[in-house]
């Protein structure tokens, strides 16, 4: 066996163990991005709709009110969501043309972190 080839399979073996030893956290990390897909596409999906208040969203969707907020900003900051008129001490909250186009609602990232 050639030194190329030692290297190779050294390398490969220290990735497989840094793969083993943090499976958990990756578990972990995907079924959180699982959950922020589903939130975000069902947020979208209750806007595609009509326009509707972080409450009237979080009652409808399921999701916390605090996590709906989170969404709401991280999408307004990307242009898919837009400011509506004022319903008492809350904006109401519609998709804009990027959010319709953007369907999916997939998105990942960092932002949404600490959702």
């Amino acid at each position: 066996m050639s030194k190329d080839d030692q290297k190779k399979k050294a390398k490969k073996a220290a990735l497989k163990n840094l793969r083993n030893a943090r499976k958990e956290w990756i578990n972990r990390t995907l079924a959180r991005v699982k959950i922020q897909k589903k939130n975000l596409k069902t947020i979208k999906g209750y806007l595609k709709k009509g326009a509707g208040t972080v409450p009237q969203i979080a009652e409808a969707t399921g999701v916390s009110s605090d996590k709906v907020l989170w969404y709401i900003a991280a999408l307004k900051k990307y242009g898919e969501v837009g400011e509506s008129e004022k319903d008492g001490s809350y904006f109401r909250y519609t998709l804009t043309e990027k959010g319709l186009m953007e369907g999916s609602g997939d998105h990942t990232d960092s932002s949404l972190e600490a959702v």
